[in-house]
């Protein structure tokens, strides 16, 4: 299983989100790691039904980045609104 992405992946999501290479703590860029990684470990339970600590490990990120969003959506509602639709979270 691939769910884990590789420096320059990460780089440039930081760079997209984070609004610079080196903010990684940003809240932005950390939603954008976790719904890239949460893509990648939907796509393996696809093709493997039975991976069950994929499973878990998935719905740990789930939990961390609605965590996140909650977070982001009390301190900037804007912020909130152009990251679910740049990510295209919810419908």
């Amino acid at each position: 299983m691939s769910a884990y992405l590789t420096k320059e992946q990460k780089q440039e999501i930081i760079a997209t989100y984070g609004g610079s290479a080196t903010n990684t703590g940003s809240t932005e860029a950390q939603i954008a790691i976790f719904t890239t990684r949460i893509q990648a470990m939907s796509q393996h339970l696809k093709d493997n039904r039975k991976d069950n600590s994929c499973r878990r490990a998935l719905l740990t990120l789930v939990g961390k980045r609605k965590r996140l969003l909650s977070y982001l959506q009390d301190r900037d509602i804007v912020k909130y609104r152009a990251l679910i639709d740049k990510l295209n979270i919810r419908k």
